[in-house]
This record gives structure tokens, C-alpha cells and sequence, in this order.
């Protein structure tokens, strides 16, 4: 078995590379950086290092490297060979690896079996966005031949904390993992990962790991950072961040146990096991990274806007939501060219604007008069 992953960073080392190579997948690790690929290319190991009440280490082995443009030739080659093909680059990325992947599955043998692709990244079905791409590059290619006839593509939902950390190969992450894969794709034969839950319904688990782990985590740092703290576990220290994250995510809890059916006791219970992992002392997580982006993630189908919409629609509470995105126009990290994005955009346009442009909430949605108050309010200060 081979398994070639697109985005060799910490989360493609410290997640899915790790429980590849532990499912006993011969592993090529795929990036543009030059310095990564030379690093891996020249060991013969690496380390995942689990941080916390008991932590632990893991060794992966064997693997390869290949510079996804320099050595296109080679990565198509592995592509034709391998039994699949995950990625953790960013959902914005995925257009510029589908060219390969469709050439990859071009080249396999008619006798080998549908590769298996799986884009494993925070957005809500990711894969369908790559697949999409992935079938405009086939027919752009003038590949020969139904594309769907040698790869399938199944939607997954991936949580697990690996912050920024400094250089090297070696690994720190959370113990936690969660890795939910869609199977109906696979037609009954699902491919042996340790550690990856199969379900016959993602769409339960993308919503409640995005308006819980993404949403919880968002808004603890930019709450956090609002009050000059610097790492994510002393922010929920801190009663007043703690109890506005606690708000915020007791509105998300209520949409998803209303829309999707999950035991409140159930969903109460993994609202308080994400706030443990933030709390985690041994994880140098930092506001500043963890709250970059706002631009994005106060877009139409993130983490704010997507559920606190849904929860006006329903006519329950979201004022929480509603703060926390205040607190992500705030936001100010110096290194985050997203941020200063934003400050402009909120520097040129009126409220109405903002909220269409950059929220996705139009004029007559119950959600729109809330923002553009929201907007104005920060643009008046």
C-alpha cells in the first residue's frame, strides 16, 4: 500500500502522514518548500511528540519526499502508484495540486483500483472543492476516459491541535485526534486506517467540529488577544475570556443538537472535552496564530457567520456569535497581512457593503441588521 500527502507541514508530519504510516502505507510526502523536502529527503526519521497529561512519542519511517514542482515528473509517477491521496494544505491551495492528481490518475494502470482522494482540511467538504478541480484539470488535460471510473473522492472531517512550533521534523501535537471519513464513496471496501471513524453521514460531524473546535478556538483567541494575552491555554484562564468562549459556544451546541439531532448530554460533554484541549498548558499555542485570518473566518460559510445565521433563521439565541465576530473585526496581529486585509476593507466600504462583501449575509436575511450595527459600531470608534 502507498499513500502519496500533499503538504508536508506539521499537521501533514504530526496527523495524517502520522496515522498513514501507522496503517502500514508506504508515504511520500509532497510540497513546494524546497528546505522541507531537502530535510525529509536526507532522514531517515522523524518524531510526533503527544503533549500533556500523558504524553507520548511516535516514530515515522520509511517515507519519501518529492518537490511538487520541481520534480512533477516523479510525483505523477508516485500518484500512478499509490492506493491514495490525502491533503493538508488549505482549502485556497487545492486548485494549484489538482493538475498532478489528474495527471496521476490518468497514468495508473486500467487494472489498479480507483484511487482514493481525501482532502483533509478545515473547510466543509473540502474534497468536493479539490474534486472539482481535479475534473477541470482532466478534461483540460484531455485525459482519455471517465475520471470517476479510476478515483473516488470522499469527504472527511480532521481535528487535531498541532501548533506553530520551532523548525525542525520533530512533532508536537494535542493526544487528541479525530479523523471522520465519508464511506459511501468506497462502495463497502474502506481501506484499513487505524484511527479514522467511517460514517454514512459527515455532514453532522463537519458542523459540530467547525462550530465547536474552530468557533471555540477562534474566539478564545480573539478574545484573548483583545486583553494582551499571548498563549491560548492562559486565555481560558482568564474568567471573563472563559465565560464569553463558554457563551459562544453554548449557541453552537444549541444549533447542532437542534439541526442534527445529537444528545445534549452528548454534545455537552465534547463542548467541555475541546475546552480541555485549548486549556492544555503543554501546548504553545498563541492567540496570534490561532486568531489569524479573521477575513476568512468571518466569511458566508465559516465558523461565525455560518452558524449564528442558521440560528437566526431558527429564531434562537446568538448574540454570543454575534460579540465574538466584533471581537474578530478587532483583531490586530501585526504579521497578519488578513488582518490589516480587513482593516482596510472595514477602512473603504460602509457597513452595508461589509456584511454583503465579506459576511455573505444579505439585506434580507433576519441575520443583516445585527451586523451592519456591528460594523458601524466598530467603524464609528
Amino acid at each position: 500500500m502507498s499513500a502519496v500527502h500533499f503538504g508536508a507541514g506539521n499537521i501533514g508530519r504530526g496527523f495524517v502522514g502520522l496515522l498513514l504510516d501507522r496503517a502500514g502505507h508506504d508515504l511520500v510526502f509532497a510540497d513546494v518548500d524546497g528546505d522541507l523536502i531537502a530535510a525529509l529527503g536526507d532522514a531517515d526519521s522523524y518524531e510526533v511528540h503527544e503533549v500533556g497529561r500523558e504524553p507520548a512519542t511516535h516514530t515515522v519511517d520509511g517515507f519519501r519526499a518529492v518537490h511538487s514542482a520541481e520534480q512533477a515528473d516523479e510525483l505523477v509517477a508516485e500518484i500512478a502508484a499509490a492506493d491514495i491521496v490525502t491533503t493538508a494544505v488549505g482549502a485556497h491551495v487545492l486548485v494549484h495540486l489538482a493538475p498532478a492528481i489528474a495527471d496521476g490518475i490518468a497514468a495508473r494502470s486500467p487494472e489498479a483500483p480507483r484511487l482514493a482522494v481525501l482532502a483533509c482540511e478545515n473547510a466543509i467538504n473540502a474534497t468536493d472543492i479539490l474534486q472539482g478541480h481535479v475534473e477541470e484539470a482532466w478534461v483540460t488535460a484531455g485525459h482519455d476516459g471517465d475520471l470517476h471510473d479510476r478515483a473516488l473522492f470522499a469527504n472527511t472531517a480532521v481535528d487535531r491541535i498541532v501548533p506553530d512550533q520551532d523548525p525542525g521534523l520533530d512533532v508536537a501535537v494535542e493526544p487528541y485526534l479525530e479523523w471522520v471519513v465519508d464511506r459511501t464513496p468506497f462502495a463497502g471496501a474502506v481501506p484499513d486506517i487505524p484511527g479514522v471513524t467511517w460514517v454514512d453521514d459527515l455532514g453532522p460531524y463537519i458542523e459540530r467540529k467547525l462550530f465547536t473546535v474552530n468557533t471555540g478556538h477562534a474566539t478564545t483567541a480573539w478574545f484573548g488577544h483583545a486583553v494582551g494575552i499571548e498563549r491560548i491555554a492562559d486565555a481560558l484562564a482568564d474568567d471573563d475570556v472563559a465565560s464569553r468562549v463558554r457563551a459562544v459556544l453554548d449557541e453552537t451546541a444549541a444549533l447542532v443538537v437542534a439541526k442534527h439531532g445529537i444528545d445534549p448530554e452528548v454534545q455537552a460533554a465534547y463542548v467541555d472535552r475541546i475546552l480541555d484541549r485549548f486549556a492544555n498548558p503543554h501546548l504553545p499555542d498563541t492567540t496570534a496564530r490561532v486568531g489569524r485570518a479573521p477575513l476568512r473566518k468571518l466569511s458566508r460559510n465559516e465558523r461565525f457567520v455560518s452558524p449564528a445565521s442558521q440560528l437566526a433563521e431558527r429564531g434562537m439565541d446568538h448574540d454570543a456569535l454575534v460579540t465574538a465576530m466584533g471581537a474578530g473585526l478587532d483583531f490586530d496581529a501585526p504579521d497578519d497581512p488578513e488582518a490589516a486585509e480587513l482593516a482596510q476593507v472595514l477602512d473603504e466600504h460602509d457597513a452595508d457593503a461589509v456584511v454583503d462583501q465579506v459576511m455573505g449575509i444579505p439585506t434580507d436575511h433576519p441575520l443583516h441588521a445585527e451586523l451592519v450595527d456591528l460594523v458601524a459600531t466598530h467603524q464609528a470608534r
